[in-house]
C-alpha cells in the first residue's frame, strides 16, 4: 500500500473513532499522522523496509506499528475491527452533506439515531432542531442533504465510470473471440453523471466471451447471465452490462446503445424519410421493423451508417440533439479537441495553501508529462480553511518559483512554472488589491462563499470579470456533482461580461465539478468567450483529469482554438498580457 492510501486510511480511522466519542486527542493524532506521511520525500514502503518509520516526528509506537501492518499486507485487523463496531447507519450518515463526525455522534447519543431513516423520521419530527448546536436551518439541511442522496442514489461520477470500465474494456480487447468492442450509452457520450456501465463486443462465440466476463476481478455479484448478454455490481457499486453481438451487428448496435434516445429518434426517423429501417440490428430495405439479412444494408462501421443518411459522422460526445444534425447535413460539425492538444493548466494548486506537492515535486511531474507550463494558483487569505496565503507568502513564493524555474533553465529546458493565484470573489471586493495581482502571471478568481440570491452571485462574478488583472473565472457556478447543486447565476449575463472584458471561463475539470456545464459551451462560443480546462490539481495524479476535461469540453463542441491552454508558452504568455492591455487601454 502506497503513502497516499495509507494517509487515507489514516484519515477514516480518525473519522470513525470520532463517530465513537474517542478522546479528540487520539483521533486528532491519525489526522496528524496522514499528513505526515503525505508529506514524505521518499517512498514509505523503503522506510518502512529499512525500520525507520518510528524516528520520524509524530508517528509514535501504536502509528508505526500499524503503518507498517498496512504497508506490509495491505490490510489493517484494527480498521476492520473499528468499522464493525460501528453500526453501519452511521458510516452511511457522513455520505449526507453538512454531516460530520460530531454530529453525528450527537444525534446518536443524545436521540438514539444509527439510520438515515431514523434520523429523516426526527428532523420530520423538529427533534434535530431542538438540540444544542442544531437548530432549524440546520434540520433543514440535513433534510434536504437526504434528499440528494436518494435522488442520486444509483448516479456515479463519469470519472469512476471511466475508472472501473476502463481494465473491464481492456481485458476484453486481449480476448482472443473477441473481434472489436468499445464502451457505450452515457458513459461514451461523456455525461459528467451516470447510471451505469455499458460495454458492447462483437464474437463469433459470445458465451465464451461472456463466461470470461463474469470471472473478471472487481465483479462483486452478477444479476444476470445469458448467451448474448450479462449485467454484474462491481467494486464502488456500479452496474455493468456487456451485450455481445455478431461483427456484421457491431456497428449498428454500437450506434444504437450508445444513443442519447433523443439522438436515435431522429436517427430512426432519418431511415424512415429514406424508405429504411433503423434499428440495433442493422439498417434495412424495409418500411417495417425487420431483422431480415437479405434486406440488410451493409455497413461496417458506424461512420457508413450516417453516410447512409445523409450525414456526416457525429461524434459520440455531440449526440444528444442538440443541433449535431444540421450541422452535420452540411459538414459543419466541430473538429473537438483531443486531450493531447493541452499544453498545461492555469488553476492548480501546491502544499503551500491545500496541495499536497511542492513546487519542486510539481515542475518535475508535469515536465516529464511533456506538459510545456502549469500555473501555481494556491487560495488567497480569505480561504483560512485551506491555508491560503497573505500578501507576504504570496509574495514569497512567487520568489520561490523564480527560483525552481533558473534551476530548470540551467538543465536544458523550457518548461516552466506560472505564477498566480485563486483569490477569492468577496462581497464588495477582491481577496488582494490590483497592485498585487499585477505582479501574477496567472489570476483566477472563484466565489467559494456564494450568496443565496442571483443577483448577487452575477454581481459579483461580472464585478470580477471585470478587473483588468483577473483572466479566468473559476468553477462558475459551484456545484458538486452528486453533492451540492449550483449556486444561483445567471449564467447568460456572466458570459456576455467576459465576452466584453475578454475574460475567459474554467471548466473545471476536477470530477465533482466539471463546471462550466457542457450545455453552456455553446452560447460562450457564440460569444466568443475562451475556455481554459483546469484540473484544480492538489496532487500531482489530478493532472490525469485534463483528459476528463477534454471530453467534456467536446461535448460542449469546443474546439482547440477556443482553448486557450491547447497554445503553446509563449503565445499563452501573450494573451495573459493582452487582457490587461485591452482594458487598461
Amino acid at each position: 500500500m502506497d503513502k497516499d492510501k495509507v494517509a487515507e486510511m489514516l484519515v477514516e480511522i480518525g473519522t470513525l473513532l470520532e463517530l465513537k466519542g474517542e478522546n479528540p486527542f487520539k483521533t486528532r493524532a491519525y489526522a496528524n499522522g496522514a499528513r505526515t506521511i503525505e508529506g514524505l520525500a521518499e517512498p514509505l514502503a523503503k522506510i518502512v523496509a529499512e525500520k525507520r518509520l518510528g524516528e520520524i516526528k509524530g508517528i509514535g509506537a501504536a502509528l508505526e506499528q500499524k503503518i507498517t501492518e498496512l504497508v506490509e499486507t495491505g490490510r489493517l485487523k484494527y480498521y476492520e475491527e473499528l468499522k464493525a463496531s460501528l453500526p453501519p447507519g452511521l458510516l452511511e450518515m457522513l455520505e449526507i452533506s453538512g454531516l460530520g463526525p460530531k454530529k453525528i455522534q450527537a444525534l446518536n447519543k443524545r436521540l438514539g439515531i444509527d439510520s438515515i431513516e431514523k434520523l429523516e423520521a426526527a428532523c420530520k419530527a423538529g427533534k434535530v432542531a431542538e438540540l444544542d448546536g442544531f437548530g432549524e436551518k440546520t434540520q433543514a439541511n440535513i433534510l434536504e442533504g437526504i434528499a440528494l442522496k436518494r435522488t442520486y442514489a444509483s448516479k456515479h461520477l463519469l470519472s469512476d465510470a471511466w475508472l472501473a470500465a476502463e481494465p473491464l474494456l481492456e481485458n476484453l480487447r486481449q480476448h482472443p473471440e473477441v473481434i472489436r468492442c468499445s464502451t457505450a450509452g452515457s458513459l461514451r457520450r461523456f455525461k459528467e453523471v451516470i447510471g451505469d456501465i455499458d460495454l458492447l463486443a462483437s464474437s463469433k462465440k459470445p458465451l465464451a466471451v461472456i463466461e470470461f466476463f463474469v470471472s473478471q476481478p472487481g465483479i462483486v455479484r452478477v444479476l444476470a447471465k445469458g448467451e448474448t448478454k450479462a449485467s454484474v455490481i462491481l467494486d464502488g457499486g456500479i452496474q455493468c452490462d456487456l451485450r455481445v453481438v455478431s461483427d456484421a451487428e457491431f456497428p449498428f448496435a454500437l450506434a444504437y446503445f450508445t444513443g442519447s434516445k433523443e439522438h436515435n429518434i431522429v436517427m430512426r426517423q432519418r431511415a424512415i424519410q429514406r424508405g429504411l429501417r433503423l434499428n440495433e440490428y442493422g439498417l434495412f430495405k424495409s418500411r417495417e421493423e425487420t431483422r431480415d439479412a437479405k434486406l440488410l444494408v451493409a455497413c461496417k462501421t458506424e461512420e457508413e451508417i450516417f453516410a447512409k443518411l445523409d450525414l456526416a459522422w457525429v461524434p459520440p460526445e455531440l449526440r444528444e440533439d442538440h443541433g449535431e444534425f444540421s450541422a452535420a447535413e452540411k459538414s459543419a460539425l466541430p473538429k473537438p479537441v483531443e486531450w493531447t492538444d493541452l499544453k498545461g493548466a492555469l488553476h492548480n494548486h501546491s502544499n503551500w495553501s491545500d496541495g499536497h506537492n511542492t513546487l519542486k515535486e510539481i515542475a518535475d511531474y508535469m515536465e516529464d508529462l511533456g506538459l510545456e507550463y502549469w500555473a501555481i494558483t494556491d487560495h488567497s487569505k480569505a480561504s483560512y480553511q485551506a491555508n491560503g496565503l497573505d500578501a507576504k507568502r504570496l509574495r514569497e513564493q512567487m520568489l520561490a518559483i523564480r527560483m525552481v524555474n533558473e534551476k530548470i533553465a540551467a538543465g536544458g529546458s523550457d518548461f516552466r512554472l506560472l505564477t498566480g493565484s485563486e483569490v477569492d470573489i468577496l462581497k464588495d471586493r477582491l481577496d488582494f488589491d490590483d497592485e498585487l495581482l499585477a505582479e501574477l502571471e496567472v489570476v483566477v478568481a472563484s466565489l467559494h462563499v456564494p450568496s443565496s440570491s442571483e443577483a448577487e452571485n452575477t454581481k459579483r462574478l461580472i464585478r470580477a470579470a471585470e478587473n483588468p488583472f483577473v483572466h479566468i473565472l473559476g468553477h462558475l457556478t459551484g456545484r458538486l456533482l452528486l453533492e451540492r447543486e449550483p449556486y444561483p447565476v445567471n449564467i447568460h449575463a456572466v458570459i456576455d461580461a467576459c465576452a466584453a472584458t475578454g475574460t475567459w471561463i474554467e471548466l473545471n475539470c476536477n470530477p465533482y465539478r466539471l463546471d462550466l456545464d457542457w450545455r453552456h459551451w455553446p452560447y460562450a462560443q457564440s460569444k466568443g468567450v475562451k475556455c481554459v480546462i483546469n484540473p484544480d490539481a492538489h496532487r500531482n495524479e489530478h493532472a490525469g483529469f485534463l483528459r476528463l476535461g477534454a471530453g467534456v469540453a467536446r461535448k460542449g463542441w469546443l474546439e482547440k482554438t477556443e482553448v486557450v491552454n491547447a497554445l503553446p508558452l509563449a503565445q499563452l504568455q501573450s494573451q495573459l498580457k493582452q487582457k490587461r492591455y485591452r482594458q487598461m487601454a
